[in-house]
């Protein structure tokens, strides 16, 4: 929101004076993306922005892998929403390789080459948000998990005008 343009030229400056490894930004949306990577020097190496299940974007991925920015899912477990802990169909594909509901959908976002970052403040879910190198999801899986997508986030809406004005307001 605002002039991202400008702040991304600042931290272009501070990426080219070795202030900064790599630069990124975060709930730019294909248009945005596409905007901003057509526009710059220097491609963003990374796009947070909502992904799990329950919201694929599949579009911004591609669009994303076009530009050879990596995707990096914020709420990557839809912030506990639609029963995304308990979720039988999770659970089930779960208990095949000794995961938990939320394993899976971690996997299955990293997987599709997504950055995740789980929040958790206990640790013996981090511990679980970590250890989910050790398998797979089937192509069936991975296309069972993505049937749940709704198509629109219901964490937030950022084409809404006034969540715009919220967001430029917050002080």
């Amino acid at each position: 929101m605002g002039d991202y343009f400008a702040a991304y030229r600042g931290i272009t400056r501070a990426y080219r004076e070795g202030l900064t490894m790599a630069i990124g930004v975060a709930n730019f949306y294909p248009a945005i993306l596409a905007n901003l990577c057509e526009t710059v020097e220097v491609t963003p190496a990374v796009n947070q922005v909502e992904l799990h299940p329950f919201f694929t974007q599949e579009a911004a991925l591609e669009n994303m892998k076009a530009y050879g920015v990596v995707p990096q899912a914020w709420g990557p477990l839809a912030e506990g929403k639609h029963g995304i802990f308990t979720d039988s169909e999770f659970t089930e594909i779960g208990d095949k390789y000794g995961k938990s509901a939320a394993q899976v959908a971690l996997r299955w976002n990293v997987q599709r080459g997504v950055s995740i970052i789980p929040k958790s403040v206990h640790v013996e879910r981090m511990e679980q948000n970590i250890d989910i190198c050790d398998f797979a999801l089937t192509d069936e899986e991975m296309a069972k998990v993505a049937a749940k997508d709704l198509e629109h986030s219901e964490i937030v809406n950022h084409d809404d005008p006034e969540f715009v004005k919220f967001v430029l307001n917050l002080h």
